[in-house]
């Protein structure tokens, strides 16, 4: 076979050749340096441009997921967890899987109201989706009462109740109470009051305070006076136990125990938040910390103007606001604060309005928040 050899043809040009060659080793390097890490298909370790070894790529899938599942069922909030995400593509594609999602902790999507946006949405909307329950019902929560969306919200929270979530559970006992996002014709205290004692059985404070009070007072339900004051007794040696279980160097140094006749209360000087039942007795143990869901409607609301007419429940740990003029209960005494449910007053009482309440001393407390003259305006005592 012929070649292109010989006198005929022309020697080609030297220096042409020689910048097309290291044109060719600029761009191979280039791409070489480009590339986050070199894969193969072998079970050895890849060495990289550096001349370390990548050994993220050569496990498995199943393995990197685990991995994923725990460390976002330990996220301490959700920076934490998008910036693992961030990572790397394969971080980031396996990040998304159900298998995560399911098993993300509360704080891993414990958004702030300022940095509420589409992205953080659907992020919450995939969380749930995989089978989250705390993320069914904090998006639940923020689409029934910021968005205003109640029939989605409330889904949410009935498929996170229909999984035992207790907080969702004792919200729709809060939404049934009140008639939430309806009339006033649409209040339904027997079902609030089954909802409250599944809440109970499985150990939501506030449910069984609320259920003790329905159990005395006899709404939705046949009047208990002595069962209901045994639930009120369960829900403040729970609330105890709780209190203690935070400040377990106060319970061995014995300072919790140090009794003052109520002189903060005296001098309404007040310091740091303190336990609504441990606070009668002057003790020393912090309240317990709110539901993610419940700081991001105090946070969501802090900043808004509701509805004319509208107003949020005066309990500092709770953020619902009103879904209709005159749905929560008030003060009958000042008038001025108003309440979503008798568990909220309670605490509220306890740990703020019974120093500020006007004629507060000519009503007799006997520290389990019984009959602190709140009435809705209805004219029900709460």
């Amino acid at each position: 076979m012929r070649t292109r050899r010989g006198i005929s043809y022309k020697k080609p040009n030297n220096m042409c050749c020689d910048k097309r060659r290291r044109d060719d080793n600029i761009m191979g390097e280039k791409m070489i340096r480009s590339r986050k890490r070199l894969k193969s298909s072998s079970a050895t370790p890849v060495a990289t441009v550096s001349g370390q070894c990548d050994f993220l790529d050569t496990l498995p899938d199943d393995i990197v997921l685990f991995i994923l599942a725990k460390f976002g069922a330990t996220a301490a909030c959700p920076a934490d967890f998008v910036s693992v995400l961030s990572t790397c593509k394969r971080l980031k594609a396996l990040g998304v899987h159900s298998i995560v999602l399911s098993k993300a902790s509360p704080k891993a999507f414990a958004f702030k109201s300022e940095n509420w946006s589409e992205s953080a949405h659907r992020f919450l909307k995939q969380c749930s989706d995989a089978g989250n329950i705390e993320a069914c019902y904090t998006l639940g929560m923020i689409r029934f009462y910021c968005l205003q969306n109640r029939g989605s919200g409330a889904s949410l929270m009935a498929k996170a109740a229909i999984n035992s979530h207790a907080p969702a559970l004792y919200s729709l006992a809060v939404i049934q109470f009140n008639g939430s996002g309806g009339l006033k014709t649409d209040k339904n205290l027997r079902a609030g009051v089954a909802l409250c004692a599944r809440a109970a059985f499985l150990g939501h404070i506030d449910a069984l305070r609320e259920l003790g009070h329905c159990l005395q007072d006899g709404y939705g339900v046949r009047q208990n006076i002595a069962e209901g004051r045994r639930f009120l007794v369960q829900a403040n040696a729970r609330e105890l136990a709780a209190g203690l279980s935070t400040t377990p160097s106060a319970l061995m140094s014995g300072n919790w125990l140090t009794c003052n006749p109520l002189p903060h209360l005296r001098h309404g000087n007040m310091v740091g938040p303190r336990c609504p039942l441990l606070s009668d007795f002057g003790c020393n143990v912090t309240a317990r910390e709110p539901h993610p869901s419940n700081r991001f409607l105090t946070d969501w609301f802090s900043d808004k103007v509701l509805s004319s007419g509208l107003r949020l429940c005066s309990h500092a740990g709770c953020g619902r606001p009103e879904t209709r003029k005159h749905e929560f209960r008030r003060c009958s005494v000042c008038g001025a604060v108003n309440y979503c449910s008798r568990a909220c007053q309670t605490l509220d009482w306890k740990m703020r309005h019974k120093m500020e309440c006007t004629l507060a001393n000519t009503w007799v407390d006997d520290g389990d928040g019984e009959d602190n003259g709140n009435v809705n305006d209805d004219g029900m005592v709460v």
